[in-house]
Parts: structure tokens; sequence; C-alpha cells
């Protein structure tokens, strides 16, 4: 409780000059991003948003929309957000701190600290970090799946997937593994001497003066709640996953502020050295010379000409985005209670196109199956689920309820159609395909894992307004 309690005061604190922010974008500029922030929670539904800007190396916005739960009523800007996997940065700077007082090396192997992991004496610290060790990711999925009601500890995680077969040999391709990051979690603690949350309090959070909270410290009826929707049915508040399933790999709630804080430390080269900085934004290679565009806890990009750091992060009912742009010296930082839609992205490229002289541009590309994801969107729309198409968890998910939305908001939605979005790619053993769908004017994502192979069963089918 007094973690709390002193979380709130110093949100509080920090949210009382917002006038005097404020100030450094000009009228037409808030208007443009309270317009975009208004008209974007009102098409897609979600609950309320967050938002933090950085520019010119200073806090100019921090401003909360919406509401934060049905309960506490509208969000303000002092309301930790869980951040999910925009946390991964932090535990990364934390081990680059670590390595720096010589407690542990980037390149020790993992069986130093962990030999019960799978090939622990092929894998590196670095590959943990970067994804590309090779441990399948535990958590693919972008729901709750049937265990995660049930509590769990970070060696449980590490005994149920960390001790599989590799999905590749270490160093040889780029996989995201949730569970990598809590085979980290436990080294720095090993190398630490001491719990994650005292290593980070007592390396970054102090250093920076913010207070985040752990997330299972996060979920209860003083903190905003987390909400989803089946397909595009009524959106309904989420039941948080058990205690312990994010360690390390997406376990920090904080205020959109806190964490524009941290992107100045980025921007200034506080808290860590210069050279930790530049090891983390570093994209790291594969044997074969590849670049991987990830870092350490990172992505590192080039769009529109401009260089970026960036990172987002999905809980069960929360999505966000944290993306910094080095040599403007502007940050944006969107975080949402609402486990559907795009928000995070849509925001962060309209407040991009503010604050940045021109736009950032997505990509978009081709994927296969495309003629079986169109089959599962007609089924669904007449309420039918296919029970051999999916899963073991895919079928859990798709309750009578779940079936019931995606039939009645998919009829609603009339004719739609459906075309390919972004490569295939591999994560927790299983392939993620995206699609687009046009409806009448109106654009929706589908977000599909399917098990490998042309035939591979659903995993996942989640349709969402972008």
């Amino acid at each position: 409780m007094n973690r709390t309690l002193r979380a709130f005061v110093a949100l509080a604190l920090c949210a009382l000059p917002l006038s005097a922010m404020a100030q450094a974008l000009s009228p037409d500029e808030a208007t443009a991003i309270d317009a975009a922030v208004t008209d974007t929670l009102a098409r897609t539904k979600v609950p309320g948003v967050s938002i933090a800007v950085v520019r010119d190396g200073k806090l100019v916005l921090a401003r909360a929309w919406g509401k934060a739960s049905d309960r506490l009523g509208p969000a303000t800007p002092g309301m930790p957000f869980q951040i999910a996997s925009n946390s991964k940065q932090f535990l990364a700077a934390l081990i680059l701190r670590l390595a720096d007082e010589g407690r542990l090396s980037l390149d020790d192997k993992v069986a130093r600290w962990l030999p019960q992991v799978s090939q622990a004496d092929q894998i590196t610290v670095r590959q943990l970090l970067s994804h590309t060790a090779g441990l399948q990711d535990y958590w693919p999925q972008d729901y709750a799946f049937q265990a995660m009601a049930t509590p769990t500890t970070p060696d449980a995680i590490i005994r149920r997937w960390a001790m599989k077969p590799l999905d590749y040999a270490p160093g040889t391709r780029w996989q995201y593994s949730n569970t990598g990051y809590v085979v980290a979690g436990r080294i720095a603690e090993l190398a630490g001497g001491a719990p994650l949350a005292s290593l980070f309090e007592t390396y970054l959070f102090h250093p920076l003066g913010i207070h985040p909270l752990f997330i299972d410290d996060a979920n209860g009826p003083q903190f905003p709640h987390g909400y989803n929707r089946f397909a595009l049915g009524p959106v309904r508040e989420v039941t948080p996953p058990a205690h312990g399933w994010l360690y390390a790999a997406g376990e920090l709630s904080m205020t959109a502020a806190e964490l524009a804080r941290w992107d100045i430390a980025r921007l200034d080269r506080t808290v860590l050295t210069p050279k930790d900085w530049a090891e983390q934004e570093t994209p790291v290679r594969l044997t074969d010379g590849t670049s991987t565009d990830y870092g350490l806890g990172v992505f590192v990009a080039e769009r529109d000409g401009r260089r970026l750091i960036n990172h987002g992060g999905e809980s069960v009912g929360f999505l966000s985005q944290n993306t910094v742009w080095p040599d403007d010296r502007a940050a944006v930082v969107v975080l949402t209670n609402a486990g559907f839609a795009d928000v995070q992205g849509t925001l962060t490229e309209a407040i991009g196109k503010v604050i940045l002289p021109r736009a950032i541009q997505a990509q978009t590309g081709e994927v296969a199956r495309l003629a079986d994801a169109r089959a599962e969107w007609a089924a669904l729309g007449k309420g039918h689920l296919i029970a051999s198409h999916f899963t073991d968890d895919a079928r859990a998910y798709f309750t009578p309820q779940a079936v019931a939305d995606y039939r009645t908001s998919l009829t609603a939605l009339g004719a739609c159609t459906l075309t390919a979005r972004a490569k295939p790619r591999l994560r927790g053993g299983f392939v993620n395909r995206n699609f687009a769908a046009r409806c009448h004017g109106h654009d929706y994502t589908v977000i599909t894992y399917a098990e490998r192979g042309p035939k591979g069963r659903w995993e996942q089918f989640l349709i969402s307004q972008d």
C-alpha cells in the first residue's frame, strides 16, 4: 500500500504543471491532438487513453481522455496504465547496468545461471534480450489462454517453455519470445542478488524519480481497468490473468509521463552511460549477418527518413506504444486500457504528423491463407465456429458469448472484403498472419495465429477496428 500511495503522490505532483508544459504546443497543435484522440476514441469505442508528448527533449503534453474504469470514472494523467512489453527495454537496461558492475556479461552463456534451460550452454544473455535465442514464446496469443487463470511463477514458466526443444539454433533467426525475457529476468535477480522490483528501483526508477508498479500490484479497483470485445461486439471489462504471468516479459504499470521521462533520459543519455544506450539501440545481427532491426528490448528502424526507437506493449485489456525519434529529440507515449483496436498506433501516427514536419508511413504486404481467413470470417458471421479448425485454447476463447458477439457484430457490417496485410512470421510455435477487412468504407484488422502448415488450426482469430 505504501508503494501505491507513494506512486500516486509522485504522479499527482508530476501532473501539476500541465498548463505550463502545454504552452510548448501551439493552440492549433493542441487542438489537432485533442481532435484526433476524441474522434479515435469515439470511432473505436476504446474506453480511455493516456498520452505524453516530448518535443525538443522536454515534456510538452501529459493528458488523459475517456474513462479509467466503470468504478473510477474519467482517466487522469496521474493514473498508471499497464505498459506490458514496453517493460522489456527496462529489463535490458538493468542488465546493462549489472554488466557495467561486472556482475554478469551479455556474452555469458545461460548455463552459468540457469543450466536447466534447453541448450543453455549455447545461448547468451544478449540473445535472450534480442529475441534470437530460439526459446519458444509462451504467450503469442492476444488473449489470456486457459492456463493463465491459475497463478504461476517464473520458474514454472521456465520449466514448461524454456526446457522445450529450441525453435531454431541460437543466433540464426529472430522470433519474439516472452520466454527469453522471463529467463533474462531470473538471471538479473541471480546476478543482482535481489528481487527484480528492488533492482529496478535501485538502478533505474530512483535515478529517474519515477515510481512504477508491477502489474500484479496494479490490478484492483483503485487502478484503470482493462477492456476487450469479441470481434466488434460490446466492450466488456476483462478478467486479468492470475499472478505471475507477466514477470519480466511485461511487468510494469506507469503513467505516460513516467514513460516519457524514461524517453527523455534516452535522448539526454542519462541514467545509463552513452555506451549502454548505444548498445541497447544497436540492431543485433544473425549469424549470417542479417540485421534483426531489434536491439536489446527495443525495435530500431527508419521511417519517412527518420530514425526511430520504439516498442509496443500488450497485456490483457491494455495496449501501449512508445516511440522515440532521437534525431528530432521527440517522443510520443500512448497508453490505452483496451485490448482491441490499434488506437496506440493510430494516435502515435496522428501525433507524429502534428509534432514532426512529415508523416509517419505504414508498411503493408501480402500473406497466405487469405481464402481460409475469408471462410472463417463468413462462418463466424453466421454464428458458426468450425471446431476442428481451431486449437483447444482458441475453442476455449470462443465461449457462447464470444460466438454470439462475433455473429451479431459481423452481421451488422454487411459485405466485407478481406485482403492480406504484412508477411507471415513465426512466434511461439505459431504462424502470425494479419488481414485487412474493408466494410462499407470502414477498415478492420484480423489478427491471427495458426499452427504451422497450410491447414494449421487457428490459435487466434481476433477482429478489431482500425
